[in-house]
């Protein structure tokens, strides 16, 4: 990681009015890194000439004294699925192919808006469906510290490229962890926020219900920032929320002493690594001398949290990806010249393996005979986690687990078994099924140096609080 990716936002801003640089060497700084690091395929494609010119407007309107934005000066990538008008979009994927965005993306809108400066957009799995970014129609992105082993995913190219220092932060999608557990896996903090706390409006849908947008960085602060920036109403996405968003940047004290819940059931879950479960631990022994409260809280549900999960995503996936089909935009299959073919071939050619077999999976949930056995079932079981996890935050501020049950593992290791792949996402579906927020903080390591994430949720809309516990955490010593 370079040193000026190592910065926060304020110090690289502080840097550039003092004139110690300016936003167009911080860019053709990222730009050689960029190329130099080309075989980690974290961008898919990167808008270094643009980039540049956008810099350069930076740098004279701050010459001229003119007011700069919370995010002057940072340079940041946003994951393929986030819409940036006269861009290319695919959601890593084939369907997509040459189609160019008609409009950015609120989040997008709001970062330029800030004064930030886009540099690409990043690799992921195919419509944000995998846990190790190796479902990318564009091949695999790498993990830089250990190029043998995955990034996570689906968001590991926004992983990578801040793992990297390719940029100074990026955004991401979060369905199911997608944010969470590739920061654990790349030493990021990452962040999911209240379901409705930032606009969907020009994120490319996998699960309209899971779905959230966020930050990857490498302090807590920036993530404050970011969040200050992307959250809030929006008139274009009717499932975001009214509800104020705070100065979070502003609000990172924390002294009280908290009240936080452990699950036993995720501690002695069978796929944890031991070496996770032991530093996960010592986090909790930490926190306890630090005079914070850590107390086990039964919960049962562990177990049904996958196929609650799987069941409801794959469903509305089915749903959402009817979109693509050949005639309207993106790709159409070149064998086929009557209507029925074109549909048939071109999602047959298009879509690649997994998005297939979870178009197949929602479909055969939703269908006739086995809608109530399923998806019914699902949605209830969803309900009752939900109400579970209201209840235990009138007790508690913070839910406490691992962030994944494994370090990032090599690639290949967990293709043939997709059940194993699937529990890779055991500790991070939680949050997206009831909604709530969670960060992911790099608080540890293996013996082998690869880091280990540790996961905080808290109640809907506390991410102030969860932010600044987290500010908190990171500054405990972990020896």
């Amino acid at each position: 990681m370079t040193e000026v990716s190592k910065k926060t936002i304020k110090q690289i801003q502080t840097d550039v009015k003092s004139g110690n640089t300016t936003c167009e060497n911080l860019v053709r700084e990222y730009s050689q890194k960029i190329e130099d690091n080309k075989h980690l395929n974290a961008f898919l494609e990167v808008f270094s000439n643009e980039a540049i010119e956008r810099a350069k407007e930076l740098d004279k309107k701050s010459a001229e004294g003119k007011p700069t934005g919370k995010l002057f000066g940072c340079v940041i990538a946003i994951k393929d699925n986030i819409c940036y008008k006269q861009h290319k979009v695919s959601a890593g994927s084939k369907i997509l192919e040459g189609f160019t965005s008609l409009y950015s993306s609120t989040v997008v809108e709001r970062l330029l808006a800030e004064d930030a400066i886009i540099i690409g957009r990043t690799n992921c799995d195919e419509f944000a469906m995998g846990s190790s970014n190796e479902n990318s129609a564009f091949g695999n992105v790498l993990n830089a510290q250990d190029n043998s082993r995955v990034p996570g995913g689906s968001s590991g190219g926004s992983a990578v490229v801040v793992q990297a220092g390719l940029c100074h932060a990026s955004l991401g999608s979060d369905t199911g962890g997608s944010i969470r557990q590739p920061a654990s896996f790349c030493g990021l903090v990452g962040l999911k926020p209240t379901y409705g706390r930032v606009s969907r409006y020009g994120l490319v849908a996998y699960a309209s219900s899971f779905d959230q947008i966020g930050p990857f960085t490498t302090n807590v602060e920036d993530a404050a920032v970011l969040m200050e920036v992307i959250s809030g109403k929006d008139n274009y996405d009717s499932t975001s929320s009214s509800e104020k968003v705070p100065s979070y940047s502003s609000e990172l004290s924390f002294e009280k002493k908290s009240r936080i819940a452990v699950f036993p059931s995720t501690m002695n879950s069978d796929g944890l690594n031991t070496e996770v479960k032991f530093s996960v631990e010592k986090i909790f022994n930490d926190l306890k001398k630090e005079g914070h409260t850590v107390e086990e809280v039964g919960f049962d549900l562990l177990d049904h949290l996958i196929a609650t999960y799987y069941v409801l995503t794959t469903a509305e996936a089915s749903s959402n990806l009817a979109r693509f089909d050949g005639v309207h935009y993106g790709y159409r299959s070149k064998n086929a010249n009557e209507m029925d073919p074109v549909y048939k071939r071109s999602r047959t050619e298009g879509f690649g393996k997994e998005v297939k077999n979870r178009i197949m999976l929602g479909t055969f949930v939703l269908s006739s005979g086995y809608y109530d056995a399923y998806y019914s079932r699902a949605q209830k079981v969803r309900r009752i986690l939900t109400d579970k996890i209201r209840g235990i935050f009138k007790e508690y501020d913070f839910i406490i687990m691992p962030t994944s049950p494994t370090v990032a593992f090599k690639f290949g290791e967990k293709t043939d078994n997709p059940v194993e792949m699937y529990l890779a996402d055991i500790y991070t579906v939680l949050a997206n099924l009831t909604g709530i927020p969670a960060i992911s903080l790099p608080l540890a390591q293996d013996k082998n140096g690869l880091p280990i994430g540790v996961q905080l949720l808290a109640d809907k809309f506390q991410e102030s609080k969860l932010l600044a516990f987290s500010e908190k955490l990171m500054q405990i010593e972990h020896p």
